[in-house]
Protein backbone atom coordinates (compact mmCIF):
# COMPACT_ATOMS: atom_id res chain seq x y z
CA UNK A 1 0.00 0.00 0.00
CA UNK A 2 1.39 3.23 -0.98
CA UNK A 3 -0.12 6.79 -0.05
CA UNK A 4 0.52 10.46 0.60
CA UNK A 5 -1.06 11.68 4.08
CA UNK A 6 -0.97 15.79 3.41
CA UNK A 7 -0.88 18.21 6.19
CA UNK A 8 -1.42 15.65 9.03
CA UNK A 9 -0.83 17.27 12.84
CA UNK A 10 0.94 14.10 14.33
CA UNK A 11 -0.21 13.38 18.16
CA UNK A 12 2.36 10.95 19.33
CA UNK A 13 4.61 11.92 22.01
CA UNK A 14 7.24 9.18 21.32
CA UNK A 15 7.51 10.81 17.94
CA UNK A 16 10.10 13.36 17.21
CA UNK A 17 7.24 15.09 15.11
CA UNK A 18 4.86 15.33 18.05
CA UNK A 19 2.78 18.50 17.56
CA UNK A 20 3.69 19.41 14.24
CA UNK A 21 1.69 19.36 10.81
CA UNK A 22 3.42 17.33 8.28
CA UNK A 23 3.23 15.11 4.97
CA UNK A 24 3.59 11.82 5.90
CA UNK A 25 5.03 9.36 2.96
CA UNK A 26 4.01 5.91 3.47
CA UNK A 27 5.64 3.37 1.22
CA UNK A 28 4.70 -0.64 1.05
CA UNK A 29 3.03 0.01 4.34
CA UNK A 30 6.03 1.54 5.57
CA UNK A 31 6.59 5.43 6.85
CA UNK A 32 9.54 6.12 3.99
CA UNK A 33 9.31 9.98 4.60
CA UNK A 34 7.84 12.70 7.00
CA UNK A 35 8.68 16.29 6.01
CA UNK A 36 7.03 19.77 5.91
CA UNK A 37 6.00 19.47 1.92
CA UNK A 38 6.73 15.89 0.04
CA UNK A 39 6.17 16.11 -3.67
CA UNK A 40 4.56 13.05 -5.59
CA UNK A 41 6.59 12.17 -8.25
CA UNK A 42 5.30 8.52 -8.22
CA UNK A 43 2.03 9.43 -7.95
CA UNK A 44 0.47 7.62 -5.29
CA UNK A 45 -2.71 8.20 -3.71
CA UNK A 46 -3.07 11.29 -1.89
CA UNK A 47 -4.96 11.79 1.15
CA UNK A 48 -6.03 15.55 2.04
CA UNK A 49 -8.49 15.72 4.65
CA UNK A 50 -10.36 18.70 6.95
CA UNK A 51 -8.14 19.12 10.09
CA UNK A 52 -6.36 15.86 9.51
CA UNK A 53 -4.84 14.23 12.75
CA UNK A 54 -2.58 11.06 13.13
CA UNK A 55 -2.14 8.75 15.98
CA UNK A 56 -0.81 5.75 16.98
CA UNK A 57 -3.51 3.22 16.20
CA UNK A 58 -5.87 2.67 18.98
CA UNK A 59 -7.11 -0.38 21.20
CA UNK A 60 -10.22 -1.73 23.04
CA UNK A 61 -9.82 -4.60 25.51
CA UNK A 62 -13.37 -5.47 25.48
CA UNK A 63 -15.28 -5.95 22.46
CA UNK A 64 -18.15 -8.50 21.75
CA UNK A 65 -18.67 -9.55 17.86
CA UNK A 66 -21.05 -12.66 19.07
CA UNK A 67 -19.52 -14.64 16.38
CA UNK A 68 -19.58 -17.91 16.50
CA UNK A 69 -23.38 -18.37 17.21
CA UNK A 70 -24.63 -15.12 17.57
CA UNK A 71 -24.16 -13.64 13.98
CA UNK A 72 -27.70 -12.09 14.14
CA UNK A 73 -26.19 -9.45 16.36
CA UNK A 74 -22.63 -9.30 14.66
CA UNK A 75 -20.32 -10.94 12.87
CA UNK A 76 -16.51 -10.74 12.93
CA UNK A 77 -16.26 -9.41 9.55
CA UNK A 78 -18.10 -6.59 10.19
CA UNK A 79 -17.04 -6.09 13.66
CA UNK A 80 -13.57 -5.35 12.65
CA UNK A 81 -14.78 -3.23 9.63
CA UNK A 82 -17.02 -1.13 12.28
CA UNK A 83 -13.77 -1.31 14.58
CA UNK A 84 -11.44 0.13 11.47
CA UNK A 85 -13.97 2.80 10.72
CA UNK A 86 -14.09 3.43 14.52
CA UNK A 87 -10.13 3.78 14.87
CA UNK A 88 -9.43 0.85 16.17
CA UNK A 89 -6.36 -0.86 14.59
CA UNK A 90 -6.33 -4.28 17.59
CA UNK A 91 -9.35 -5.00 19.16
CA UNK A 92 -9.44 -7.73 22.34
CA UNK A 93 -12.66 -10.10 21.84
CA UNK A 94 -14.43 -11.34 24.41
CA UNK A 95 -15.61 -14.94 25.21
CA UNK A 96 -19.39 -14.59 25.01
CA UNK A 97 -19.80 -16.74 21.98
CA UNK A 98 -21.90 -19.76 21.44
CA UNK A 99 -20.01 -21.86 21.75
CA UNK A 100 -17.64 -20.33 24.63
CA UNK A 101 -14.26 -19.58 23.50
CA UNK A 102 -12.86 -22.66 26.01
CA UNK A 103 -10.42 -24.56 23.79
CA UNK A 104 -7.34 -23.72 21.58
CA UNK A 105 -9.36 -24.82 18.49
CA UNK A 106 -11.85 -22.15 19.24
CA UNK A 107 -9.23 -19.73 20.04
CA UNK A 108 -7.65 -20.33 16.27
CA UNK A 109 -10.95 -20.46 14.56
CA UNK A 110 -11.79 -16.55 15.68
CA UNK A 111 -8.03 -15.88 14.90
CA UNK A 112 -9.00 -17.35 11.41
CA UNK A 113 -11.64 -15.20 10.76
CA UNK A 114 -9.22 -12.51 11.37
CA UNK A 115 -6.89 -13.10 8.64
CA UNK A 116 -5.70 -10.54 6.26
CA UNK A 117 -7.53 -7.79 7.69
CA UNK A 118 -6.49 -4.10 9.12
CA UNK A 119 -7.19 -4.64 12.18
CA UNK A 120 -5.43 -6.77 14.70
CA UNK A 121 -7.94 -9.20 16.85
CA UNK A 122 -6.71 -10.12 20.44
CA UNK A 123 -9.12 -13.32 21.04
CA UNK A 124 -10.06 -13.78 25.14
CA UNK A 125 -10.15 -16.97 26.20
CA UNK A 126 -12.76 -18.16 28.92
CA UNK A 127 -11.68 -18.20 32.39
CA UNK A 128 -13.33 -21.97 33.04
CA UNK A 129 -15.13 -23.78 30.87
CA UNK A 130 -18.08 -22.77 29.13
CA UNK A 131 -17.98 -19.89 31.50
CA UNK A 132 -19.90 -21.78 34.03
CA UNK A 133 -17.07 -20.88 36.71
CA UNK A 134 -16.89 -25.08 37.62
CA UNK A 135 -13.68 -26.05 36.51
CA UNK A 136 -10.40 -24.63 34.75
CA UNK A 137 -10.44 -24.02 31.24
CA UNK A 138 -7.12 -24.48 29.04
CA UNK A 139 -5.21 -21.40 29.52
CA UNK A 140 -2.34 -22.51 28.65
CA UNK A 141 -3.27 -23.84 25.41
CA UNK A 142 -5.23 -21.16 24.69
CA UNK A 143 -2.20 -18.66 25.46
CA UNK A 144 -0.09 -20.63 22.52
CA UNK A 145 -3.20 -20.41 20.20
CA UNK A 146 -2.94 -16.24 20.22
CA UNK A 147 -5.41 -15.64 23.67
CA UNK A 148 -4.49 -12.50 25.04
CA UNK A 149 -6.00 -13.18 28.59
CA UNK A 150 -8.47 -15.28 30.32
CA UNK A 151 -12.07 -14.18 31.38
CA UNK A 152 -15.82 -15.09 32.09
CA UNK A 153 -17.73 -12.05 30.65
CA UNK A 154 -19.37 -10.27 32.98
CA UNK A 155 -19.61 -13.32 35.16
CA UNK A 156 -18.05 -13.06 38.62
CA UNK A 157 -15.85 -15.80 39.78
CA UNK A 158 -17.71 -16.27 43.08
CA UNK A 159 -15.32 -19.21 44.03
CA UNK A 160 -12.64 -17.53 45.44
CA UNK A 161 -9.94 -20.78 45.10
CA UNK A 162 -10.92 -20.40 41.45
CA UNK A 163 -9.57 -16.84 41.11
CA UNK A 164 -6.80 -18.26 43.34
CA UNK A 165 -5.50 -21.01 41.32
CA UNK A 166 -6.01 -19.39 38.12
CA UNK A 167 -3.55 -16.35 39.11
CA UNK A 168 -1.08 -19.05 40.39
CA UNK A 169 -1.41 -21.42 37.22
CA UNK A 170 -1.29 -18.21 34.31
CA UNK A 171 1.86 -16.62 35.82
CA UNK A 172 3.79 -19.55 35.20
CA UNK A 173 3.19 -18.42 31.43
CA UNK A 174 2.77 -14.68 31.88
CA UNK A 175 -1.12 -14.98 31.50
CA UNK A 176 -3.40 -12.14 32.40
CA UNK A 177 -6.19 -13.03 34.27
CA UNK A 178 -9.51 -10.88 34.07
CA UNK A 179 -12.30 -10.95 37.16
CA UNK A 180 -15.26 -9.53 36.64
CA UNK A 181 -15.54 -6.66 39.78
CA UNK A 182 -19.35 -7.59 41.24
CA UNK A 183 -20.74 -10.19 44.04
CA UNK A 184 -23.74 -11.49 43.14
CA UNK A 185 -24.87 -12.25 46.52
CA UNK A 186 -24.90 -8.56 47.16
CA UNK A 187 -26.11 -7.19 43.71
CA UNK A 188 -28.96 -10.07 43.13
CA UNK A 189 -31.14 -9.13 40.93
CA UNK A 190 -30.68 -5.47 40.95
CA UNK A 191 -30.84 -3.55 37.40
CA UNK A 192 -29.94 -0.18 38.33
CA UNK A 193 -27.85 1.59 40.33
CA UNK A 194 -29.13 1.15 44.07
CA UNK A 195 -29.62 4.96 44.90
CA UNK A 196 -32.54 7.23 45.41
CA UNK A 197 -33.32 6.77 41.44
CA UNK A 198 -33.68 3.61 41.89
CA UNK A 199 -35.98 3.71 44.68
CA UNK A 200 -38.04 6.47 42.62
CA UNK A 201 -38.36 4.52 39.60
CA UNK A 202 -39.62 1.47 41.40
CA UNK A 203 -36.47 -0.66 39.58
CA UNK A 204 -34.20 -3.13 42.03
CA UNK A 205 -30.46 -1.53 42.73
CA UNK A 206 -27.15 -3.25 43.07
CA UNK A 207 -25.19 -1.26 45.50
CA UNK A 208 -21.60 0.09 45.44
CA UNK A 209 -20.52 -2.41 47.99
CA UNK A 210 -21.45 -5.26 45.53
CA UNK A 211 -17.98 -3.82 43.23
CA UNK A 212 -16.18 -3.09 46.17
CA UNK A 213 -16.63 -6.57 48.09
CA UNK A 214 -15.85 -8.09 45.03
CA UNK A 215 -12.65 -5.71 44.20
CA UNK A 216 -11.20 -6.05 47.98
CA UNK A 217 -11.11 -9.81 47.82
CA UNK A 218 -9.80 -9.82 44.25
CA UNK A 219 -6.80 -7.97 45.65
CA UNK A 220 -5.89 -9.94 48.78
CA UNK A 221 -6.13 -12.98 46.27
CA UNK A 222 -3.58 -10.98 44.09
CA UNK A 223 -1.67 -10.37 47.24
CA UNK A 224 -1.41 -14.10 48.13
CA UNK A 225 -0.46 -15.32 44.64
CA UNK A 226 1.66 -12.81 43.08
CA UNK A 227 -0.46 -13.23 40.10
CA UNK A 228 -1.01 -10.68 36.87
CA UNK A 229 -4.71 -9.44 37.72
CA UNK A 230 -6.85 -7.13 35.05
CA UNK A 231 -10.26 -5.58 36.31
CA UNK A 232 -12.52 -4.75 33.84
CA UNK A 233 -14.83 -1.87 33.78
CA UNK A 234 -14.81 -0.59 37.27
CA UNK A 235 -17.81 2.05 38.38
CA UNK A 236 -17.75 3.02 42.05
CA UNK A 237 -15.47 5.56 44.03
CA UNK A 238 -14.95 2.72 46.32
CA UNK A 239 -13.42 0.63 43.41
CA UNK A 240 -11.07 3.57 42.25
CA UNK A 241 -9.79 3.92 46.00
CA UNK A 242 -8.79 -0.03 46.51
CA UNK A 243 -7.00 -0.17 43.15
CA UNK A 244 -5.18 3.37 44.17
CA UNK A 245 -3.91 1.58 47.28
CA UNK A 246 -3.14 -1.74 45.49
CA UNK A 247 -1.05 -0.13 43.33
CA UNK A 248 0.69 1.98 45.96
CA UNK A 249 1.91 -1.88 47.70
CA UNK A 250 3.27 -2.36 43.67
CA UNK A 251 0.76 -5.03 43.14
CA UNK A 252 0.89 -6.60 39.50
CA UNK A 253 -3.04 -4.90 38.63
CA UNK A 254 -4.62 -3.20 35.94
CA UNK A 255 -8.06 -2.10 35.64
CA UNK A 256 -10.17 -0.37 32.62
CA UNK A 257 -13.23 1.59 32.84
CA UNK A 258 -16.19 1.83 30.32
CA UNK A 259 -16.22 5.58 28.49
CA UNK A 260 -20.34 5.53 29.13
CA UNK A 261 -19.78 5.16 33.25
CA UNK A 262 -17.39 8.47 32.53
CA UNK A 263 -20.58 10.32 30.68
CA UNK A 264 -23.86 9.58 32.26
CA UNK A 265 -25.04 9.05 35.90
CA UNK A 266 -28.30 7.05 36.92
CA UNK A 267 -30.25 10.03 35.90
CA UNK A 268 -30.93 9.00 32.64
CA UNK A 269 -33.16 6.61 33.90
CA UNK A 270 -35.89 8.42 33.83
CA UNK A 271 -37.09 7.91 30.41
CA UNK A 272 -36.86 4.19 31.37
CA UNK A 273 -34.98 4.04 27.71
CA UNK A 274 -33.41 0.38 27.78
CA UNK A 275 -30.53 1.99 25.79
CA UNK A 276 -29.34 2.80 29.07
CA UNK A 277 -29.48 -0.43 30.99
CA UNK A 278 -25.55 -1.36 31.16
CA UNK A 279 -23.47 -3.89 33.15
CA UNK A 280 -21.83 -2.12 35.31
CA UNK A 281 -24.69 -0.01 35.93
CA UNK A 282 -24.44 4.28 35.57
CA UNK A 283 -23.69 5.07 38.88
CA UNK A 284 -24.61 8.37 40.44
CA UNK A 285 -22.10 11.75 39.83
CA UNK A 286 -19.84 11.27 42.91
CA UNK A 287 -18.72 8.46 41.36
CA UNK A 288 -18.64 9.24 38.10
CA UNK A 289 -15.80 12.47 39.63
CA UNK A 290 -13.97 9.62 40.84
CA UNK A 291 -13.80 7.48 37.87
CA UNK A 292 -12.58 10.30 36.16
CA UNK A 293 -10.21 11.56 38.89
CA UNK A 294 -9.13 7.90 38.65
CA UNK A 295 -8.03 8.05 34.77
CA UNK A 296 -6.24 11.47 35.19
CA UNK A 297 -4.16 10.11 37.71
CA UNK A 298 -3.23 6.85 36.49
CA UNK A 299 -5.17 4.40 38.83
CA UNK A 300 -7.44 3.76 35.80
CA UNK A 301 -5.15 2.28 33.00
CA UNK A 302 -7.21 2.01 30.09
CA UNK A 303 -10.95 3.14 28.28
CA UNK A 304 -13.05 0.66 26.87
CA UNK A 305 -16.06 0.69 24.70
CA UNK A 306 -17.33 -2.36 26.10
CA UNK A 307 -18.81 -2.93 22.88
CA UNK A 308 -21.43 -5.28 23.20
CA UNK A 309 -24.01 -6.10 20.31
CA UNK A 310 -27.91 -6.52 20.87
CA UNK A 311 -30.87 -7.47 18.70
CA UNK A 312 -34.12 -5.25 19.09
CA UNK A 313 -35.64 -8.52 20.73
CA UNK A 314 -32.94 -7.99 23.68
CA UNK A 315 -33.65 -4.40 23.87
CA UNK A 316 -37.35 -3.57 22.95
CA UNK A 317 -38.77 -4.55 25.92
CA UNK A 318 -39.47 -4.07 29.80
CA UNK A 319 -36.34 -2.40 31.69
CA UNK A 320 -36.58 -5.53 34.05
CA UNK A 321 -35.90 -8.01 31.46
CA UNK A 322 -33.73 -6.16 28.99
CA UNK A 323 -30.58 -7.20 27.88
CA UNK A 324 -27.48 -5.10 29.41
CA UNK A 325 -25.01 -3.68 27.28
CA UNK A 326 -24.25 -0.77 24.44
CA UNK A 327 -22.10 -0.75 21.40
CA UNK A 328 -19.59 1.70 21.76
CA UNK A 329 -16.75 1.56 19.04
CA UNK A 330 -18.60 4.05 16.56
CA UNK A 331 -18.87 6.85 20.08
CA UNK A 332 -16.15 5.68 21.87
CA UNK A 333 -13.39 8.55 20.77
CA UNK A 334 -16.11 11.51 20.31
CA UNK A 335 -17.25 10.42 24.24
CA UNK A 336 -13.80 10.56 25.42
CA UNK A 337 -12.82 13.93 23.46
CA UNK A 338 -15.46 15.69 24.60
CA UNK A 339 -14.47 14.66 28.63
CA UNK A 340 -10.47 15.37 28.09
CA UNK A 341 -8.36 16.69 25.97
CA UNK A 342 -7.21 15.23 22.29
CA UNK A 343 -4.07 14.60 23.72
CA UNK A 344 -5.42 12.90 26.95
CA UNK A 345 -8.11 10.78 24.94
CA UNK A 346 -5.65 8.96 22.26
CA UNK A 347 -3.27 8.32 25.44
CA UNK A 348 -6.16 6.43 27.11
CA UNK A 349 -6.78 5.00 23.87
CA UNK A 350 -3.48 3.37 23.39
CA UNK A 351 -2.32 2.95 26.71
CA UNK A 352 -3.74 -0.55 27.33
CA UNK A 353 -0.95 -1.88 24.10
CA UNK A 354 1.51 -2.65 27.02
CA UNK A 355 -0.62 -4.45 29.25
CA UNK A 356 -1.34 -7.07 26.50
CA UNK A 357 1.77 -7.28 25.22
CA UNK A 358 2.15 -5.08 22.23
CA UNK A 359 4.23 -2.50 20.70
CA UNK A 360 3.44 1.22 20.52
CA UNK A 361 4.82 1.70 17.35
CA UNK A 362 5.62 5.69 17.00
CA UNK A 363 5.02 7.96 13.94
CA UNK A 364 8.46 7.74 12.74
CA UNK A 365 10.37 6.95 9.61
CA UNK A 366 11.20 3.40 8.85
CA UNK A 367 8.83 2.39 11.01
CA UNK A 368 5.24 0.38 9.84
CA UNK A 369 2.50 2.46 9.56
CA UNK A 370 -0.13 1.44 12.57
CA UNK A 371 -1.89 4.89 12.73
CA UNK A 372 -5.50 6.09 13.66
CA UNK A 373 -6.72 9.16 11.21
CA UNK A 374 -9.36 11.44 12.88
CA UNK A 375 -10.93 15.55 12.97
CA UNK A 376 -10.59 16.44 16.85
CA UNK A 377 -12.56 19.41 16.54
CA UNK A 378 -15.63 18.52 14.95
CA UNK A 379 -18.86 18.91 16.78
CA UNK A 380 -22.40 16.79 15.85
CA UNK A 381 -24.64 14.64 17.57
CA UNK A 382 -24.38 11.11 17.33
CA UNK A 383 -27.32 8.63 15.81
CA UNK A 384 -28.39 6.12 13.86
CA UNK A 385 -26.61 6.86 10.89
CA UNK A 386 -22.98 7.12 12.51
CA UNK A 387 -23.79 3.49 13.19
CA UNK A 388 -21.44 0.65 11.44
CA UNK A 389 -22.34 -2.12 14.01
CA UNK A 390 -25.55 -4.41 13.11
CA UNK A 391 -27.19 -3.79 16.08
CA UNK A 392 -28.30 -0.08 16.98
CA UNK A 393 -28.18 -0.42 20.73
CA UNK A 394 -26.29 2.58 21.49
CA UNK A 395 -26.56 4.57 24.86
CA UNK A 396 -25.06 7.38 22.86
CA UNK A 397 -27.88 8.15 20.30
CA UNK A 398 -29.22 11.27 20.60
CA UNK A 399 -25.88 13.02 22.40
CA UNK A 400 -23.54 15.50 21.41
CA UNK A 401 -20.05 14.62 20.84
CA UNK A 402 -16.80 15.90 19.83
CA UNK A 403 -14.52 14.69 17.30
CA UNK A 404 -14.54 12.37 14.21
CA UNK A 405 -12.81 8.96 12.97
CA UNK A 406 -11.76 9.15 9.59
CA UNK A 407 -10.32 5.65 9.85
CA UNK A 408 -7.24 3.54 9.83
CA UNK A 409 -3.79 2.44 8.52
CA UNK A 410 -2.66 -0.56 9.40
CA UNK A 411 -0.87 -3.79 8.37
CA UNK A 412 -0.50 -2.84 4.93
CA UNK A 413 -4.14 -1.22 4.62
CA UNK A 414 -6.23 1.68 4.70
CA UNK A 415 -9.78 1.90 5.63
CA UNK A 416 -11.32 5.14 5.33
CA UNK A 417 -15.21 6.32 6.14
Amino acid sequence: MNVLLKSATIIDSKSEFHNTVQDILIENGVISKIAKDIKNPKDYKEIALENLHLSQGWFDSSVCFGEPGFEDRETINNGLQTAALSGFTSVAMNANTHPVLDTSSDIAFVKSKAQNHAVNLLPIGALTNASKGEHLAELYDMKNAGACAFQDYKKPIANANMLKIALQYASNFDGLVYSYPQDNSISRNGVVNENITSTTLGLKGSPNLAEALQVARDLFLLEYTNGKLHIPTISTAEAVNLIREAKKKKLNVSCSVAIHNLFFTDTVLQSFDTKYKVQPPLRIQKDVDALIEGVKDGTIDMVTSDHNPLNIEQKNIEFDYAGYGTIGLESAFGALNTLFTTKKSVSLLTKGKERFGMENTSIAEGNKINATLFNPNTTYTFNKTDIHSKSNNSIFVDTKLKGRVYGIIANNKMILN
